[in-house]
């Protein structure tokens, strides 16, 4: 798989791992986490859960400014790894206010700005040699493989921290109990009864003679477990520090080739200035008439940077950033669409997937059990697999006897009947993501033998058609289900409960999607972007995330308002009509990468 390319790509993925690693710690509770704590609805955490995720990817601007200008991009990387660093030990400290947590989800979404980015245009770099151009795809498709295997951990190591707390102090996890005890201490609780009976049965000290005492010391104690959780991941931010440091030599330094390498052009000090006003106020105008005022400042700003890039770029760069900005546009809905799997998804996770499983189905829901079960398989593949020597067949067969063995053992012994976590879900998309990379890859590379591997806009414009598809699956699963609205504070019965595999396969499904679309429009961007603005446009490719993500807040909106079945065919139609709006530019984008 790294067969002929640079080393510097190891090094980028694996600081990237660490980051990555707080980062889907962070994706995977976070949403629960502010329930959890503060109290607050769906709609409500949905709304600090998109500026979280718009700021994430609209601070990715400051920091290609900032490298580009300067030219300092491992600086610039650094200086981001140490911001995250302190955001995750703020988030760790335990009974902080709102207002406290939301300026430490600042700090890490800055950090993040001056980080992702411009470590992205870096292994861009990589491949400016023109002798490792031609493996360009498969070094982002390497690299997303990193992104992935630290967050494939990072579920587990949240929801193992948590429930480590709880059992601590006595306590064992029922992720419906908080709102609960929220209602019973405002006096908003409509079924006391229900509420006795979820909190004896979590109580492992005997049944509960004061539930006011018992709601609060819950909500104190499953809230403190997820703030060691965040120190968890400022752990792996340290790692990733450390990593950076050793071996950063090992990444092109752009800074040599800054004086002899810039196009000669018009200085237009006025372009931001102007593009900031027209847009501010355009943007504003217009979504402030819809009543939409939450996106104004996230569309006004995506408009802005539009605006700005035209302006100062020149005649010969335009095409380029033109093509760039309509694929941008393509990635906003898949955003939108991609990162309910935080948000909505987590909330049907939580509350219409069945809480209790198999011995068999929670192999999948513990991680070593699991690890068991990938070794398997992966042993599997390495025996079968094409040009394998004797040795390597051997250690592949031992893998595959041994984790299955450890499976069986695992299973058996498992209970007939196993509590899982919601925040377990978010682990199988990284892990769907490590192990299909190779064979995604695999497959483009026989296409390419044959003369007919899609082009990388193609491969988008089907990774938006496949994403449709995975909404569609939850669609199904949610018909005749009680939607949020009819159970007006109650918890959802188990006769609305389904099966944990139709999420699974529908993350499987939207997996193969991101595949299609993510590394390969970091590619994209890498291959299309002026040289001298790679930085800026790498930051140009997550402000248009940003702006999916700001977006997010419609899944939360809807989520007590319509039907289950209707908030999926939302994300569905957005994929599709993208899908549609890429393939009807399809030719205009393939003319800039010739």
């Amino acid at each position: 798989m790294l067969k002929g390319h640079p080393k510097g790509l190891l090094v980028a993925f694996f600081a990237n791992m660490g980051e990555r690693f707080g980062f889907y710690t962070m994706m995977a509770i976070l949403v629960l986490f502010l329930q959890v704590k503060f109290g607050l609805t769906e709609q409500e955490a949905g709304g600090y859960y998109s500026w979280f995720y718009f700021g994430i990817y609209a601070l990715a601007l400051v920091g290609g400014l900032l490298a580009d200008a300067t030219k300092k991009y491992k600086l610039v990387i650094f200086g981001g790894i140490l911001i995250m660093f302190s955001g995750y030990v703020l988030m760790a400290i335990p009974g902080v206010s709102l207002n406290l947590t939301l300026v430490s989800l600042f700090v890490i979404a800055f950090g993040n700005g001056l980080f992702k980015g411009n470590l992205q245009a870096v292994v861009g770099q990589l491949y400016d040699d023109p002798k490792y151009e031609k493996l360009r795809d498969s070094a982002f498709m390497v690299f997303y493989m990193g992104i992935n295997m630290g967050a494939f951990f990072a579920p587990f190591a949240a929801t193992g921290v948590r429930n480590w707390f709880l059992k601590s102090h006595g306590f064992l996890h029922d992720g419906s109990l908080p709102a609960m005890c929220h209602q019973y201490i405002n006096g908003t609780l409509t079924d006391s009864a229900k509420f006795q009976e979820l909190a004896n049965k979590v109580s492992l000290t005997g049944p509960v003679a004061d539930l006011t005492k018992f709601s609060n010391s819950y909500i104190d104690i499953f809230s403190t477990g997820y703030n060691y959780a965040f120190g968890i991941a400022a752990g792996a931010m340290l790692i990733s520090m450390l990593i950076y440091v050793l071996f950063n030599k090992l990444l092109p330094n752009k800074e040599k080739a800054a004086a002899t390498n810039q196009p000669q052009v018009e200085k237009k000090p006025w372009a931001l200035v102007t593009a900031l006003a027209v847009g501010t106020i355009v943007y504003g105008i217009i979504f402030y008439g819809f009543g939409v005022q939450d996106i104004a400042l996230a569309v006004g700003l995506f408009g802005t940077f539009v605006a700005w890039i035209l302006t100062i770029s020149t005649s010969e760069e335009k095409p380029r950033i033109i093509a760039l900005i309509m694929v941008f546009i393509v990635v906003i809905f898949f955003w939108m669409s991609f990162h309910q799997n935080g948000l909505t998804l987590t909330f049907f996770a939580r509350d219409y997937i069945a809480k209790e499983v198999s011995a068999f189905t929670y192999l999948f829901f513990d991680m070593w059990s699991l690890l068991a079960v990938i070794a398997t398989i992966a042993g599997f593949f390495v025996v079968l697999g094409k040009n394998k020597t004797i040795t390597t067949r051997l250690i592949g067969g031992g893998m595959a006897v041994a984790g299955a063995g450890l499976s069986y053992y695992f299973m058996s012994h498992n209970s007939e009947v196993n509590a899982i976590a919601p925040e377990v879900f978010q682990s199988f998309n990284p892990l769907f993501i490590v192990a299909l990379t190779t064979l995604v890859m695999g497959i483009f590379a026989l296409l390419n033998k044959a003369g007919i591997e899609p082009s990388t806009p193609k491969k988008i414009g089907f990774g938006m058609i496949i994403a449709a598809l995975g909404f569609l699956l939850v669609l199904i699963a949610s018909i005749n289900l009680i939607s949020p609205h009819e159970l007006n504070g109650a918890p959802v019965p188990d006769s609305s409960r389904v099966s944990p595999y139709w999420l699974i396969n529908s993350y499987l499904i939207l997996t193969v999607a991101e595949l299609f679309l993510s590394p390969m429009g970091l590619s994209f961007v890498s291959k299309v972007a002026p040289a001298r603005f790679q930085g800026l446009m790498q930051a140009g490719w997550l402000l248009a995330a940003a702006v999916g993500n700001k977006l997010l807040f419609v899944g939360s909106f809807f989520w007590g308002k319509i039907e289950l079945w209707q908030l999926w065919a939302i994300f569905i139609v957005c994929c599709l009509l993208s899908a549609t709006f890429m393939f009807s530019i399809i030719k205009r984008l393939e003319k800039v990468t010739q």
